[in-house]
Formats: structure tokens, C-alpha cells, sequence
């Protein structure tokens, strides 16, 4: 896969060794399971992946990122795929409520809803970029803003220890598109081309200002 750049600060990486991301990784996934598939599963699940303790006390701090790891695994190997990306997708769109009320500028959402669409993506994603250890751990992340703009996460900690036929990466999806969606263009649209729990190199994401990515 490849994708042109318009110029050479249109593409940033930004990668951390630390190995920790945010709460809302651990938090979000319980208000999520609960809600889709109630409080019987969620127990069930968070006891697979060894954080039964989450549900009584949650995450206040950065978590490590192989604890967000295993709760994805548990997940995905408990319930059927499609309500597996339900629960992430519905997640992420949690995650993206929260980051917009609580992390994002206000000030900042509402200067970038009056510059034009492609110049404000290319303002969000290297904001994006310069925060990425807090969601991409010690993994990878870069974009290439070109024709089609691309989102890229190498060694994602969703993807740790995972193994699927099919990208799996819904809740980074779902909370990029939610924070597109409210900032860029209500239509805008998120998917995840390519993924390494499905054996890919990165876990790769285009963005559709318009829909249909």
C-alpha cells in the first residue's frame, strides 16, 4: 500500500517506549459491553483478560498497554465478530464524546470549524500525532496527508497477541471518525484498510471527509 504526500511536513511519526496508554482504553470498553451486551458478559470478559478489578475500581491513570491488550483479545475471542466490533466501535465513539467535552479546546474546535476541511485535517492530525504514545503506547503512529489521507499504527496494542482473518482496529476507527465527524464534516467517514492482527504491517486507516472511506 502506498500513498503520495503533498509535501515533507505533511507526514509525522511519533513513537513512545513507555508501553502505556489512557483509561478510556479499560473504562469506555465497560460502559460499552454493558450497554450491548450487559453486565454478565462484561464480568465474564474482564475476568478472561485478568482485570475483574477494573469493574469495581476503574482506571484512573495511564494503563499498560498489554492489559488493554488482553481486554481486546478477550473480547473478540467471546463474542461472535460482528458484535466484538460493535462493542469497540461503540467504545470508541465513547472516547471520542470524551476527548471532544474534556480534551479538546473548545476554542480550538470552534477556530477549526471555520477553516476550509483539509487544512483544518492537516491541524488535527498532528495534534493527534504530538498525543499519540497516550493511545498507541510504545507502538508507532504516523499520517500521510495526501490525496487520500491516511492514518498509520505500527505495532497498535489492540492488535498484541491477536490474530483474525479481518482488521479489527474498530475503536481507534471509531474515535478518530467520531472527533472528524464533530470538528471536519458530519458525514466524514473512518475505516481500517489494513490491519496487523490480520497479518498486515501496520494497522493502516483512510479518511473520508465525505464518507465512504
Amino acid at each position: 500500500m502506498s500513498a503520495s504526500t503533498e509535501a515533507d511536513d505533511d507526514a509525522a511519526e511519533v513513537s513512545e517506549p513507555f508501553g502505556r496508554v489512557g483509561p478510556n482504553a479499560i473504562i469506555r470498553m465497560v460502559e460499552a459491553l454493558q450497554e450491548l451486551e450487559g453486565a454478565e458478559a462484561c464480568a465474564r470478559i474482564f475476568a478472561a483478560a485478568g482485570l475483574s478489578s477494573y469493574l469495581s475500581t476503574p482506571p484512573a491513570e495511564m494503563v499498560d498497554e498489554h492489559e488493554v491488550a488482553a481486554l481486546y483479545r478477550a473480547t473478540w475471542l467471546d463474542l461472535p465478530p460482528d458484535r466484538a466490533a460493535a462493542v469497540a466501535r461503540d467504545a470508541g465513539r465513547r472516547t471520542g464524546d470524551y476527548l471532544l467535552a474534556n480534551r479538546i479546546p473548545r476554542l480550538a474546535q470552534r477556530v477549526l470549524a471555520f477553516v476550509p476541511r483539509r487544512m483544518a485535517l492537516r491541524i488535527l492530525l498532528g495534534a493527534i500525532g504530538r498525543h499519540a504514545w497516550t493511545f498507541a503506547g510504545s507502538g508507532g503512529f504516523s499520517y500521510e496527508f495526501g490525496e487520500q489521507p491516511l492514518i498509520r499504527i505500527e505495532r497498535s496494542p489492540l492488535c498484541l497477541n491477536l490474530r483474525m482473518s479481518e482488521p479489527v482496529c474498530d475503536y481507534f476507527a471509531a474515535t478518530f471518525e467520531r472527533i472528524f465527524r464533530d470538528i471536519l464534516a458530519p458525514r466524514c467517514s473512518v475505516r481500517e484498510i489494513e490491519c496487523a492482527a490480520a497479518g498486515d504491517a501496520a494497522c493502516v486507516f483512510t479518511i473520508a471527509l465525505d464518507g465512504a472511506a
